[in-house]
């Protein structure tokens, strides 16, 4: 059922974005951990509460919880296809962010403004596996800071790490 809900499911095109001509090319595409759809499937279960409500409720008043509740599925499927399209993307050139469901946002960032990389991780965090990313940069204003709710932040972090190394924007570790 999920391979035929997928077909339905837009994706943000993240290979669109690449600068292929530079040899720019993906080292790792980060969706949200699960816990980001937590509060539409919450908003999908009032929905469905609302519908059976109107089913039960006299017919003169059934229109109001009826409404209700397609409006709250509706707000459901905004909430998860906005989770859904929400992108981070390491390559081996820059770190961007692609967002957004009726119009689109790209925040994008080289490996050579990246000064410092802070992963926060909650306590339900630790316990469920995601974390928060801040990014700093030497800009006062940046358009990809807080990347939150992002699985296995510890094997990314690295990762990021690895491909700043290998790009030499770093200088080997002197002991």
């Amino acid at each position: 059922m999920l391979r035929w809900l997928r077909s339905f499911v837009p994706d943000p095109e993240i290979r669109g974005h690449l600068l292929r001509e530079e040899g720019e090319v993906v080292v790792d595409e980060v969706a949200h951990h699960w816990v980001s759809y937590v509060r539409s499937v919450l908003w999908a279960v009032l929905g469905v509460l609302l519908l059976t409500w109107s089913v039960l409720t006299d017919t003169s008043f059934a229109w109001v919880p009826f409404l209700g509740g397609w409006l709250a599925l509706a707000w459901a499927g905004y909430l998860a296809l906005s989770v859904h399209m929400d992108r981070f993307v390491v390559t081996n050139m820059r770190v961007f962010r692609v967002k957004g469901v009726f119009s689109q946002s790209l925040a994008t960032m080289p490996l050579s403004r990246i000064l410092d990389i802070t992963v926060l991780k909650p306590f339900t965090g630790r316990i469920l596996g995601y974390g928060n990313f801040v990014f700093e940069s030497a800009a006062q204003e940046q358009g990809l800071r807080d990347i939150h709710t992002v699985a296995r932040p510890d094997e990314r972090d690295l990762t990021i790490q690895r491909v700043v190394q290998r790009a030499g924007l770093r200088g080997p570790r002197v002991n």
